[in-house]
């Protein structure tokens, strides 16, 4: 989230994309960090023991809803 809002804060479209285990603590920092509507996408947990194939299947899972979030944060910024 750190990063998210950072990036943001610099006027660079961004998205956190974290485990779906953090979404309550991505929830709460990014509210701490004063962006509580922050983009965020999460993939389904676990990912630490996944196999290669699984953490493609994973990705293909979400990889629609990250070019939605920044496609959606470029178009606010123009």
């Amino acid at each position: 989230m750190h990063d998210t809002v950072w990036f943001e804060i610099q006027g660079t479209p961004a998205v956190s994309i974290a485990s779906s285990e953090f979404v309550t603590a991505a929830d709460a920092q990014a509210t701490a960090l004063g962006m509580p509507d922050a983009e965020r996408v999460f993939v389904q947990h676990p990912i630490q023991d996944a196999t290669d194939d699984e953490m493609r299947a994973k990705t293909d899972a979400i990889v629609d809803k990250v070019i939605a979030a920044l496609s959606q944060l470029e178009g606010s910024n123009t």
